[in-house]
């Protein structure tokens, strides 16, 4: 899913260096509208001005629940991972270095944009659906989630993976999948390129979650309600927990489903615009030249450029032909700010 603000603004990310201390932190969520054919909002919790990165998660939107049918272009990305875990509904995931599949509920997609990739998503539609109606469009629920790839690796070649069977930790009131990282002795086979964690985890009762001192954690409560220190957490907010907990206590009431997020301080400044995470202004300025340029080129020419072709979206396609510019970028040059 690509982040389609028609007015981006450039997000300096500084670096985290010690990382707070154990803390309850309630970050509200910010209502963005993404525009398009069927008005599609979604809720956006990371990044916050005061609270860029937890570990290397350098974005999180959540979307849904809605009978919105998901309808993205091909796009570009750079220097990030993308993560997208749908909790209703299915997706078609194309990109431009040859996938094609479908990602259902309890699936996981990775997708590794290093230099340069672009991709689209559109929301997999029962055969009798009608166009212009709602009639069978079925309800779509999800997550995107970006990691910022560290400096030695943002530069490698793109690629793509798919898990369709992920690694599930059983504790006393909970069971947790374990989508990235390693959480209560279970792994995730997904590769990632910095120290980090993520889990969607169900419960009730007195839940006692092991976690690395050494990383920052937050929680984004999904269903149900948590209290965390005292502090109650509903759906929406992201709690941010800071570093240094060897285990976290929470209460859950039942069916409570919630992430829990978390990796080593990212200890490198970021410049986030639109769909690229680079280090500079002039690196984000050529990234979104190159992709424009690329839309002059022809299909053999735009294979073997930057951001490659995404197949299946020529214009032949009806309503799934052609790509998305990029927006314009603000007439202001950033530079990176301490972390406050």
């Amino acid at each position: 899913m690509t982040n389609l603000d028609t007015s981006p603004a450039e997000q300096v990310c500084p670096a985290a260096h010690e990382g707070q201390g154990p803390c309850v932190q309630l970050w509200p969520e910010r209502e963005v509208p993404l525009g398009g054919v069927r008005a599609m909002n979604v809720f956006r919790t990371l990044p916050q001005r005061g609270l860029p990165t937890v570990g290397a998660w350098c974005f999180l939107d959540s979307f849904g629940p809605d009978r919105v049918a998901m309808s993205v272009l091909p796009h570009p990305h750079c220097g990030l991972q993308t993560v997208t875990w749908p909790l209703e509904g299915a997706v078609r995931h194309r990109d431009s270095v040859g996938s094609d599949v479908v990602v259902k509920p309890g699936e996981l997609n990775i997708m590794t944009a290093g230099h340069g990739i672009s991709h689209s998503e559109f929301s997999v539609l029962p055969a009798a659906t009608v166009a212009g109606t709602d009639d069978g469009i079925p309800m779509s629920r999800g997550l995107q989630l970006w990691v910022a790839l560290p400096d030695e690796h943002r530069h490698r070649e793109p690629s793509f993976e798919q898990h369709s069977e992920l690694p599930v930790a059983v504790g006393e009131g909970y069971t947790a999948t374990v989508m990235v990282g390693e959480f209560a002795g279970q792994g995730s086979p997904a590769t990632m390129f910095s120290p980090i964690v993520g889990a969607d985890i169900t419960g009730a009762g007195t839940l006692q979650l092991p976690l690395r001192p050494e990383f920052e954690h937050a929680v984004l409560v999904l269903d149900g309600h948590l209290v965390i220190d005292g502090e109650n957490i509903e759906p929406g907010p992201l709690a941010y927990l800071g570093a240094g907990r060897h285990n976290l206590i929470v209460e859950a009431q039942p069916d409570t489903r919630f992430m829990l997020l978390g990796g080593e301080p990212f200890g490198e400044d970021l410049l986030m615009w639109w769909n690229f995470v680079g280090r500079t202004h002039e690196e984000v300025e050529k990234a979104r030249l190159e992709w424009e340029a690329e839309g002059l080129l022809d299909d053999d020419a735009a294979a073997t450029s930057r951001f490659g072709l995404v197949q299946g979206h020529g214009p032949d396609a009806g309503p799934e032909a052609g790509r998305i510019p990029a927006p314009p970028l603000p007439g202001v040059k950033l530079r990176p700010r301490t972390r406050g």
